[in-house]
């Protein structure tokens, strides 16, 4: 089951820390117990700071894209690439963009536009059947897995074979897109996603029984430690966000097998 935003948010630093420090804050004001307070105030800002830092967040990045499966099993090469979906932009739709979606409000993010890029190209070099991976958000009438199949298309010139467009999360898009190619007698495969994102999507694909050669988007370097890294930036509470959701969610899903 997908956690909504709010839950999310609740449980995925940066953004609990606040109502965390205005709670210290609140615990100092009003009761006795000032220290207290005063020290998970310090404690929340304190690392609302340090996980602004491009540093911070780049090493918190960099730990989830070590020793990833990049080279296929020589005794079960991949025979399909499964590329899944990541966010969808809301509001005005591009006049020129995918005709999918012209009744609804919702597009295709950045980062799904980035991954499939990446398995077009993988899928020009290979020659191997493309599955794409996304159920229906909700305030949308078409799959994300629908946008996706026709951007592929029209954008990319590559076509899919299958859609898998009822999941809600990464662990869905493993079971439902293992259900398809299960039936295909598929069982290794190429798995296009962002490398942050990789390690969650490789637990899950794994338990739904489908062998996974990482191709993954962006690998990211460890910062080198430049002064610009130490400068506060709203990209590094982005970087942080990512990374700890990931981190949280490998947990997770470990326990969950």
């Amino acid at each position: 089951m997908s956690l909504g935003p709010f839950a999310i948010a609740a449980i995925v630093p940066p953004l609990n820390l606040v109502p965390l420090g205005l709670a210290g804050v609140a615990l100092a004001a009003l009761t006795r117990w000032r220290r207290l307070g005063l020290a998970i105030a310090g404690v929340a800002l304190a690392l609302l700071l340090v996980l602004a830092l491009p540093f911070t967040g780049g090493l918190l990045i960099a730990s989830l894209e070590r020793g990833l499966p990049l080279i296929p099993p020589a005794d079960d090469p991949p025979r399909a690439i499964v590329v899944l979906a990541a966010e969808v932009d809301h509001g005005a739709r591009d006049p020129g963009a995918s005709s999918a979606a012209d009744d609804q409000a919702v597009d295709l993010g950045p980062l799904t536009v980035m991954r499939l890029r990446a398995a077009a190209a993988l899928a020009r070099r290979t020659g191997l059947p493309v599955l794409v991976s996304g159920g229906k958000p909700p305030d949308g009438s078409v799959s994300l897995a629908a946008l996706m199949a026709e951007s592929l298309r029209d954008d990319f010139g590559v076509p899919t074979r299958w859609r898998e467009d009822r999941s809600d999360d990464t662990w869905e898009n493993a079971s439902d897109s293992a259900a398809i190619l299960r039936r295909e007698g598929i069982g290794s495969v190429y798995l296009v996603t962002h490398a942050w994102h990789m390690p969650r999507a490789l637990i899950a694909f794994r338990h739904a029984g489908l062998r996974a050669t990482a191709a993954p988007v962006l690998l990211d370097h460890a910062p080198t430690g430049i002064a610009s890294d130490f400068a506060p930036r709203l990209s590094g509470w982005r970087m942080s966000f990512y990374a700890l959701h990931e981190w949280i969610g490998c947990l997770y899903y470990a326990w969950r097998r």
